[in-house]
């Protein structure tokens, strides 16, 4: 557990140039006492102590805002900024070295049994306000940009952006790639506009 939290900790170094001291870290980032609860809260439902994990887990929730069930399985290295309004359902699988901002979702849709929740491959980042619905799977190195709502697998290295989710494939990336800077996400319907409107100048210029 000790050696997770240094990681933990070490991970928010290394992914927010907002974090100025070992200190500032431990006693003001949520998303890192949310996870720590939630490492605690997983060992017990594991053992079938579920009350007890549900209570440790709503309490998290109480004060960091962030709801992570205790039955959901978390890698390492998690790094969750900002945190507030994230939800991480009771069957998701949440690989190593992924970011979560704000506002995300990774939650069921209703329909489905037993595994109910998406799997996020590792190296995964997803922007704020991103959904993510239902049993499917985020492949590593993927990149879901901010208010995408993805239903559908996302395959590896590749970026999905929209509602519903777009997909554009990614090249060249590897195994330790992660990528914040969301200004360079491509957006495939601009794209296919933009296609379109060249389109309609060609076809004008002819018919003069």
């Amino acid at each position: 557990m000790l050696k997770q939290l240094k990681e933990d900790i070490k991970t928010i170094f290394e992914r927010d140039p907002a974090a100025k001291s070992y200190l500032e870290v431990i006693l003001c980032y949520p998303g890192l006492h949310a996870v720590i609860c939630h490492r605690v809260a997983n060992c017990l439902y594991r053992k079938k102590v579920f009350l007890l994990a549900r209570l440790l887990s709503q309490m998290s929730r109480f004060f960091t805002g962030i709801e992570i069930h205790p039955g959901a399985a978390i890698g390492r290295r998690l790094f969750i900024d900002h945190g507030s309004g994230i939800v991480i359902g009771e069957t998701s699988e949440v690989g190593n070295d992924v970011t979560l901002y704000q506002g995300v979702t990774l939650g069921g849709t209703g329909k489905d049994k037993g595994k109910r929740h998406p799997t996020i491959e590792h190296n995964v980042t997803i922007g704020s306000g991103a959904k993510i619905l239902g049993p499917i799977t985020i492949g590593h190195n993927a990149k879901i940009g901010a208010g995408a709502v993805v239903v559908r697998c996302i395959p590896p290295n590749s970026t999905a952006v929209g509602v519903p989710a777009h997909v554009v494939r990614g090249v060249g990336l590897d195994d330790t790639y992660i990528d914040l800077n969301h200004t360079d996400i491509p957006d495939p319907l601009e794209d296919e506009i933009r296609e379109l409107e060249k389109r309609i100048r060609e076809l004008e210029s002819r018919v003069k």
